[in-house]
């Protein structure tokens, strides 16, 4: 006989589990159908497309007759401790032979402007833009001062810049990315380029396990998930890093306003994206090989190494894209804008699901160690087997596919760590859903937005090879 609180708490695991089960059954099938999509367009170019015309990488790509000059935006609010590195690595890599980083920061952040000038060295093509009015505001609004100064660069000089890309402070560029970018310019207004997330070295174990899920996320996301958002016509969001925009698709987008970037969004790069594609142009996102076995043409960063970080950052990305952003942008598009935009929302439901697992699976192991202590009968699970069994298969495909994507971006020895990473990944949203609903709150009571930043760190050593 079952004791009457076991049986309470089993029944509400059990309830907590069916519905639990629902939600990973319909989560996995929209990721299945995903990857099904990806293998299918990863098996045509590599059976038809490349065996009819030879694969390009960034030395052999066509470049315009004559080089288009290209500005590099940086939006800067207490980044001394990285800003500099970021200023000498990209005056040493980049190859390209005319742009000019824009350097945005804040009257009242003399570490940030100091680190800059050192690193510059006066060299004139990194120019910084102090804005009037006290930081952090929002990134939005330093970008849209960054490109005031740009306006006011042009009229100077009697010269237009060709496209605008986005970087941010802990960025370590690429040498080759201008150059690709200055190829596709014209033919797309905006190119995006993947991230390559980077280990944080010399913390602890524990702070490396939270710095390097963002590994596999974001293999998996810069590999598969935007390459299918392309191949089925939806809108490509921009990263807001290692992103190439076309000079007058932002020009359109910030015409009536003081700039493209809407200061009152907390994820402004992924809106512009979409804004871009409502517009009618076209983005692209390209995973072009350097070269001479150097890799693929990608952004490198590191990402938070604490608990609190990761759940600050990812609460922010939840806000702005799946709580605010259904406000701001709507419903619109064709069927895949809006099956992509569904996908985007989802987090908070996700995260409802997933909180709903772990329940259920701690109120089992505490109902079957109560009844066992106490020598009564444990309630039953409720679960079908068969949705039981095709959750399990769902999710040794989930990891399988994680698996064998991050391995071929970092290595199998970071692979290895895929079921802990997803793990780690699911508790991070789960804590940043519930922040998320607090800034969102808070946003709706007060509408004012501040710069909910992080703190950054810089690839160090063979990294930034």
């Amino acid at each position: 006989m079952v004791a009457y609180p076991i049986l309470l708490v089993g029944l509400a695991t059990r309830e907590l589990a069916l519905f639990a089960a629902c939600g990973f059954l319909a989560g996995g099938l929209d990721d299945l159908f995903i990857d099904l999509i990806w293998l299918g367009r990863s098996a045509w170019r590599s059976l038809v497309v490349y065996r009819r015309h030879r694969r390009v990488c960034a030395t052999t790509i066509t470049a315009p007759e004559e080089p288009g000059r290209l500005a590099i935006f940086v939006a800067a609010w207490r980044e001394e401790a990285v800003i500099g590195g970021m200023v000498s690595t990209a005056l040493a890599r980049l190859r390209h032979p005319d742009w000019r980083l824009y350097v945005g920061c804040y009257p009242n952040d003399p570490g940030t402007i100091a680190a800059v000038e050192r690193a510059s060295g006066g060299d004139p093509r990194v120019r910084i833009v102090i804005g009037d009015e006290p930081g952090g505001t929002t990134k939005a609004g330093c970008l849209n001062w960054i490109w005031q100064a740009m306006l006011g660069d042009e009229r100077a000089e009697g010269a237009r810049f060709k496209a605008v890309i986005l970087h941010d402070a802990e960025d370590v560029v690429h040498p080759d990315e201008l150059t690709v970018y200055d190829a596709l310019i014209g033919r797309f207004d905006l190119v995006q380029l993947p991230v390559h997330a980077v280990t944080v070295r010399g913390a602890g174990s524990f702070a490396a396990l939270i710095s390097s899920h963002y590994c596999g996320e974001f293999s998996e996301a810069h590999s598969k998930q935007v390459v299918v958002r392309e191949a089925v016509g939806a809108a490509v969001p921009s990263a807001g890093v290692g992103c190439a925009i076309e000079r007058g698709m932002l020009a359109a987008i910030a015409e009536g306003r003081d700039g493209p970037f809407d200061p009152r969004s907390l994820t402004e790069d992924y809106e512009l994206g979409l804004r871009i594609g409502a517009l009618g142009g076209r983005g692209v996102f390209v995973r072009l090989p350097a070269g001479d076995g150097r890799g693929i043409v990608a952004v490198r960063a590191c990402f938070p190494h604490s608990v609190v970080g990761a759940v600050r950052q990812k609460s922010r990305w939840l806000t702005g894209i799946a709580l605010a952003g259904w406000d701001r942008l709507g419903w619109s598009g064709g069927l895949a804008e809006r099956w992509m935009r569904l996908r985007d929302r989802r987090a908070p439901l996700a995260a409802l699901v997933l909180t709903c697992g772990y329940a259920a699976l701690a109120g089992w192991a505490a109902t079957h160690l109560a009844a066992r202590m106490l020598g009564t009968e444990a309630p039953r699970p409720a679960i079908p087997m068969p949705l039981l069994l095709a959750n399990l298969g769902l999710l040794g495909w989930r990891i399988g596919i994680r698996f064998t994507i991050t391995a071929r971006s970092h290595g199998w020895r970071m692979a290895a760590l895929t079921p802990l990473h997803m793990v780690i990944g699911n508790l991070v949203a789960i804590a940043a859903a519930v922040r998320a609903f607090g800034l969102y709150s808070g946003l709706v009571r007060h509408g004012r937005l501040r710069w909910d930043k992080t703190a950054h760190v810089l690839p160090l050593g063979e990294d930034l090879a």
